[in-house]
């Protein structure tokens, strides 16, 4: 059973969360519990939690966490603190659409109650639809699983980028969640494991949770890749995304574009694991969505060590756009949506 990556644990005004640190992982297994927003944002920017839908997830808790203690208030004070509140958490990574989709619906359901409402049944109603969000995104991913495994045979060897399994979302993955089912169906495989500079999250997280599942696995260096599918040892790519726009173009982390450039010289399927919410359909193509840049020492040092000269010049973007045209296919809980993208992702998605 993959890892519970972030739960509710409680009622309101008096629940809390709970979270696996990454940043701790793979050489402890660290829970930490949170009844204070302030932390829990903490934990979303320093990759405590990581994963455009886990972020999601924990963005709808840190919402109710932030209104737990104000059931007190008039409802109109509260309904300032709560935009108050939202806006603090919308602004931890500017990248992961699903942070300000569930951050939205949040807010559709304070905006949705009449006026005479009180605070204590604002505040029952944001914590019905936090814990919505994270038991949808369980389902999610479980039907992400199901249409991904059909493109697994037994024997498949894949290669993966960053972390997409469970660690990055509340179920068992977007792109680990095709491997898990197809495993789960007692079809055979292996996988590559990118190592995923500057972080790491591939060779830290992706191995972590593979060798727990029992599922053969092989970590590179990043730069190993177009060695491996030169070599014939790599059947298909499938990674996660952090946001996917109208014509299919996607963000994905640092070093995506370069396996879907490699995949495409090699002749080996490309494909993208992602819920609906990933999707931004009000963004045209990839030239428009914001890439995070951060903390230079990501790059300069590696746990704490220096591995630079003190002065250089760092560039640290965290993501990366991929152009449609090399991605093969986009999976999703509603289906596989196959080229063209402008035209069948709203047709496969129901927003047409």
């Amino acid at each position: 059973m993959p890892v519970r990556t972030i739960e509710w644990i409680g009622k309101a005004p008096n629940a809390r969360v709970r979270l696996i640190d990454q940043t701790e992982l793979p050489a402890k297994e660290v829970y930490l519990e949170r009844t204070d927003y302030r932390f829990l944002a903490d934990d979303i920017r320093r990759l405590a939690v990581r994963g455009a839908p886990a972020i999601g997830v924990a963005g709808a808790f840190g919402v109710v966490l932030g209104m737990q203690q104000e059931a007190d208030l008039a409802p109109a004070e509260f309904r300032k603190r709560f935009q108050e509140v939202c806006g603090e958490l919308a602004g931890t990574r500017p990248t992961a659409v699903n942070l300000f989709w569930a951050i939205g619906r949040m807010k559709a359901v304070v905006e949705g109650m009449p006026e005479s409402v009180s605070s204590a049944q604002m505040l029952h109603g944001l914590e019905a639809e936090a814990v919505e969000i994270c038991e949808q995104d369980r389902r999610l991913c479980r039907a992400i699983g199901e249409f991904g495994a059909e493109l697994i045979e037994s024997g498949c060897r894949l290669l993966t980028h960053c972390n997409a399994g469970a660690l990055a979302t509340a179920g068992i993955g977007t792109a680990l969640a095709a491997v898990y089912v197809a495993s789960e169906q007692g079809k055979k495989m292996s996988v590559f494991v990118d190592e995923t500079r500057p972080l790491l999250q591939g060779s830290r997280l992706t191995a972590w949770e593979l060798t727990q599942a029992g599922i053969e696995a092989t970590l590179i260096c990043d730069n190993m890749a177009a060695s491996v599918m030169a070599r014939g040892l790599v059947d298909l790519v499938i990674t996660g995304a952090d946001r996917i726009v109208a014509n299919g173009d996607v963000a994905n982390k640092i070093g995506t574009y370069s396996l879907a450039c490699l995949a495409n010289r090699h002749g080996i399927p490309f494909y993208v694991a992602a819920p609906f919410s990933t999707f931004d359909l009000s963004i045209s193509n990839g030239s428009k969505i914001p890439i995070e840049e951060r903390d230079s020492r990501e790059v300069s040092s590696l746990y704490g060590l220096k591995i630079a000269p003190e002065r250089i010049k760092v560039f640290n973007p965290a993501f990366d756009i991929t152009p449609a045209e090399l991605v093969s296919a986009i999976i999703t809980d509603k289906g596989i949506i196959r080229p063209p993208y402008e035209k069948n992702i709203p047709k496969v998605l129901g927003a047409d």
